[in-house]
């Protein structure tokens, strides 16, 4: 993951009704105070994010060895800024506004920027009406459940009244990371990457001009999609609500590109290994125990069949996914490892699903309530990219954050499965 930018996720939360008032000064200094005392308790129990990236090389042969080091850090990072923005400017406009990309901190930041960069950034940035908590993850450290347990635990810490001024009091959560490194057994968890100097695997992707946008499914909208599914393929309920989504948005990305019939085009998803493993990694694994599913076929075949093929396309790469696969993966990349690259591994005709609607994203209220809504940064963006959030209503409803080439995203919003599924 050293090439890969941070994970960039934050909440947006409106001021409550007296704070937007003349006196609001002092609900943005309670907050800030409060907010900056719990980020300092919930980093006792997540400390690798205060400390820094080092490495160590070795000449002969060249090797180079990275790690973290928390002794010799100057910490985590925690920034306050201001717009003359609403929540409306933010949230009224048909594609996510690029002013969101400034309420990140490490912007266009690889993960090796970790040994000069904090390994973890909040930016609080406070708007007429609102307040937006973002932060900027270091990918090294975390996969997207480590993010949001760390996220939501902070948010828990935050919430008890009471003195808890001073630092060094360690309360307990009720999610406390587990840090213990897992590795495969007859091997050692210390190995140095076949490099000699960082440019021979960091790169810098930087992304075409994209339009983002949320697209909201209710929880009706997915339960027809998903019976739709199941019915074209003749099994009982074994495609599930994300599978079915997948395959929906697979078909009309493939479709909105227009590409030649005999290309191949996949459908990637980002899938949690914890508890496909044997035995399972327990769910507060901090680290990264995530792999990249694929399933794939022919344009021509893909847009030929129906929903319901497609999604079963989806469902046995998920299927199939196991602890095995997991192992033999992880074995042929210890006999040849190498660093992830977007601009290199970067397949054009792909869809690459990430994130997940699993994940606890609405739990963290900071004291002023359910946030209004979910947003991200610049980091890991590419034509194709589709980020999955749980709907801000909940039961069951799903937003996906897609990012496509301008002239493929109206394509796709003219899509005629795609506006019938939502």
């Amino acid at each position: 993951m050293l090439s890969a930018h941070y994970i960039q996720k934050g909440l947006l939360f409106a001021k409550p009704r007296q704070a937007t008032k003349e006196d609001g000064n002092g609900f943005m200094e309670a907050l800030l105070d409060r907010l900056k005392n719990s980020l300092s308790k919930a980093l006792v129990h997540f400390y690798p994010l205060s400390g820094r990236l080092k490495t160590i090389k070795a000449q002969n042969p060249p090797s180079t060895l990275v790690y973290v080091d928390c002794n010799d850090s100057p910490g985590a990072k925690f920034i306050y800024a201001t717009l003359n923005m609403t929540m409306s400017d933010i949230l009224s406009e048909t594609y996510v506004p690029l002013v969101v990309q400034s309420f990140f901190d490490h912007h266009k930041a690889v993960n090796h920027d970790g040994h000069t960069m904090s390994l973890l950034s909040v930016q609080v940035t406070e708007l007429v009406d609102g307040v937006f908590i973002g932060c900027s993850m270091n990918h090294c450290l975390g996969d997207g459940a480590s993010y949001w347990n760390f996220f939501n635990s902070w948010s828990e810490i935050f919430q008890p009244k009471g003195d808890h001024d001073h630092v060094s009091t360690k309360i307990s959560i009720s999610r406390p990371p587990i840090l213990k490194r897992r590795f495969p057994d007859g091997h050692d968890p210390l190995f140095n990457l076949p490099y000699a100097d960082p440019d021979e695997f960091i790169s810098r992707f930087e992304a075409p001009e994209l339009k983002e946008r949320i697209f909201h499914f209710s929880a009706e909208s997915i339960a027809k999609l998903k019976a739709k599914a199941n019915a074209e393929c003749n099994v009982a309920n074994q495609i599930s609500s994300l599978q079915s989504l997948a395959a929906l948005v697979w078909r009309c990305i493939t479709r909105a590109r227009n590409i030649p019939s005999d290309q191949i085009t996949s459908c990637k998803l980002a899938a949690n290994c914890r508890s496909r493993l044997d035995p399972p990694a327990p769910d507060n694994y901090f680290g990264n125990l995530i792999h990249e599913l694929r399933a794939f076929t022919t344009a021509a075949e893909l847009l030929e069949h129906d929903l319901g093929w497609a999604a079963s396309k989806v469902h046995k790469a998920v299927a199939n996914f196991n602890n095995k696969e997991v192992h033999e993966w992880l074995e042929e990349w210890l006999q040849s490892p190498y660093v992830y690259q977007i601009g290199r591994f970067f397949d054009p005709n792909c869809v690459m699903m990430g994130s997940s609607p699993k994940f606890n994203k609405y739990g963290s209220e900071f004291g002023m309530g359910k946030a209004v809504a979910l947003r991200s940064g610049y980091a890991n963006k590419f034509d194709g990219k589709v980020s999955s959030y749980p709907g801000r209503e909940g039961g069951g409803s799903i937003d996906l954050e897609m990012c496509l080439l301008p002239h493929r995203m109206r394509a796709l919003e003219s899509d005629k499965e795609f506006i019938e599924a939502m």
